[in-house]
């Protein structure tokens, strides 16, 4: 156990923060471009122009509400432009995000730029609404 020299309310609070801060610093650091994405069950298609339309369906109590009253549309369909829709396509649970960024890069002479940094936020965003899960190690 550390022992700190707090006094007070405000003492306390901040030696647990820096408790939990040795904790998160101890974990296995790993690195974003080695994670494995896969699609999280969401339905998809490909249209006529070749981008990916994603299905999503309108859940939840306002979500109802607002389908009842209002004539809200119960799916709302996302049309990816074209690296979304090359990325997307390649989202298998086998290539890691390094890989697909090569592809990326290959397909599309634009997507050079700061390839990876946007390529690791559009993966965050991706997780953050449900779209993707990252797997532990590639799938046989």
């Amino acid at each position: 156990m550390i022992k700190g020299h707090c006094r007070g309310r405000r003492g306390s609070v901040l030696f647990l923060i820096e408790r939990s801060t040795m904790k998160k610093n101890k974990r296995e650091k790993e690195n974003y471009l080695d994670r494995i994405p896969k699609i999280n069950d969401k339905k998809w298609e490909l249209d006529d122009e070749g981008y990916v339309e994603v299905t999503v369906e309108n859940t939840g109590f306002y979500n109802t509400i607002a389908q009842k009253f209002f004539k809200k549309p119960r799916f709302s369909f996302i049309k990816l432009d074209q690296y979304g829709s090359c990325v997307w396509q390649q989202i298998d649970g086998k290539k890691t995000i390094y890989e697909i960024g090569q592809i990326l890069k290959s397909a599309h002479k634009g997507a050079a730029d700061q390839l990876y940094e946007r390529l690791a936020s559009y993966f965050r965003i991706l997780e953050s609404n449900g779209y993707v899960i990252f797997l532990k190690e590639k799938e046989g």
